[in-house]
């Protein structure tokens, strides 16, 4: 198999660095008119002291000298550092997101986008020996440049080679290693007035082979075991008491969720909530202690957000078969809320026709608290308003003649444009049955039975963790 071609300048970004790191260095020319030092930057140049870059530093020319000071760098030796081998087979995983990118704008956004696993293979260590050439033509100027040198390698310095937040190989050191302080032979000539001092450099460096990087997709349910307990996976497929009859449900950090008119508020753990499914009065979403959890915030740490259709899944509180969904966009005016929009398709179907109300018949009545009676008006009833044994009521609910309404509490009393009648019987019907109060767009469901049922909400209220999904 033929090797794939890859070059990253990884040698190149050590050798950038170095000269980064060596070419602020400044030397005293005496002062200038207003008294103060004349300082000249000391130029920096890649490359030894061959006869070719000796020939173009004397401009082509015998009777030309470089000019000082200067310094020149270049690389003396490259050897693998076994002492610093790891396992050569090892791969490292990580996983990541990227930012959002706008492509109108090109920017990146706060939000995040899409994610990425990583596999990084193990680099190989190699130890870059690097000489650099003080010329100078002055022993003054040597050690005006040497003690700057020098005070910073006590004996290293640390550099970085790239700013890749997934390069494991990015930092490493410098390390002061030698100094040849002239280069000049006893006795001193006076042929050649430049003098070259040498310092020796050793940089542990690694050299990285390319990453492999492939896009996560969605995990959508998490299996624990496809076996049952003998190790028969067929089994367990099939049997309705493994895993075709149990489900794995994971939600973010175990919080729960309020569901109430149409909204989804998030919840600590072990938030104290009032929401009571068996109640027929109305709650309010609860009162949360700081630091209040906020949509955003758990959407973050998954994904994007796509409202209208990113979705939540709600266990059916009353059939464990099946799940509420409903797609979700927040509330502009609230965070800590999501506009829940249920799927008509998941969603409870009515059995009965609607009621205009919820309402206590001892307290209120026609014209008294509720509008005057109409054909077709519907009330679920909280309190009974008389029986054969007992028939005062309330005058407000006498019909044509004085005929009084004889309900029980539970009953869905309506009015057939001459009197009040119970459009649904409490005490015969043992039915399952739905209905949907108008008023707050709650539905209720009647538990039915032959001991007798009761109006509970069929899905406002409260969803532990684990009786919840949100797919992004």
């Amino acid at each position: 198999m033929a090797q794939m071609f890859f070059f990253d300048e990884q040698i190149r970004r050590y050798l950038l660095q170095f000269t980064r790191m060596i070419s602020l260095f400044q030397v005293e020319y005496g002062r200038n008119e207003q008294g103060t030092k004349d300082l000249v930057r000391v130029p920096v140049r890649y490359g030894d002291a061959s006869r070719q870059a000796a020939t173009i530093m004397q401009q082509n020319s015998a009777n030309a000298l470089p000019s000082t000071p200067l310094m020149t760098f270049y690389i003396t030796g490259l050897d693998y550092d076994r002492p610093r081998m790891q396992e050569p087979y090892h791969v490292n995983k990580m996983s990541v997101r990227q930012r959002t990118y706008d492509s109108a704008t090109d920017t990146y956004e706060t939000t995040q986008g899409n994610a990425f696993t990583i596999e990084r293979l193990m680099p190989v260590p190699y130890r870059m020996t690097i000489n650099l050439d003080i010329w100078t033509s002055n022993t003054n100027q040597k050690m005006q440049i040497f003690e700057q040198i020098a005070t910073l390698f006590n004996p290293s310095l640390e550099i970085q080679s790239s700013e890749n937040y997934i390069d494991w190989t990015s930092l490493s050191v410098v390390d002061l290693e030698r100094v040849v302080w002239t280069s000049r032979n006893i006795p001193v000539g006076t042929e050649n007035p430049i003098d070259i001092m040498t310092l020796t450099f050793g940089i542990p460096i690694w050299i990285s082979s390319p990453a492999k990087v492939k896009k996560l997709g969605v995990v959508e349910r998490v299996i624990a075991s496809i076996f049952d307990a003998n190790g028969d996976a067929a089994n367990a497929i099939l049997d309705n008491d493994l895993l075709m009859g149990t489900r794995l449900k994971v939600t973010p950090w175990n919080y729960q969720v309020v569901l109430l008119d149409g909204q989804l508020q998030i919840l600590q753990p072990a938030e104290v909530v009032v929401p009571n499914r068996l109640s027929l009065a109305p709650f309010t979403f609860p009162v949360v202690e700081d630091p209040q959890i906020t949509w955003p915030a758990v959407v973050e740490a998954y994904g994007v957000l796509r409202p209208g259709i990113s979705y939540i899944t709600l266990d059916n509180p009353w059939n464990p078969d099946s799940s509420i969904v409903g797609t979700v966009t927040l509330n502009p005016a609230d965070d800590r809320l999501f506009i829940f929009n249920i799927d008509p398709d998941t969603a409870p179907q009515n059995t009965l026709l609607p009621v205009d109300s919820v309402i206590d018949p001892l307290l209120s009545g026609p014209n008294n608290g509720l509008p005057a009676p109409a054909l077709g008006q519907r009330y679920l009833i909280t309190e009974s308003t008389g029986d054969t044994d007992n028939s005062q009521n309330p005058s407000a609910w006498l019909g044509a003649g004085g005929q009084p309404l004889l309900a029980n509490a539970n009953d869905i009393i309506e009015f057939n444009g001459v009197r009040w009648e119970i459009a649904f019987n409490s005490q015969t019907d043992t039915e399952v049955q739905y209905v949907t109060n108008l008023t707050t767009a709650i539905q209720y469901k009647w538990t039915g039975g032959t001991t007798g049922g009761a109006w509970v909400k069929s899905i406002d209220g409260l969803y532990a963790g684990g009786a919840w999904n949100l797919i992004l």
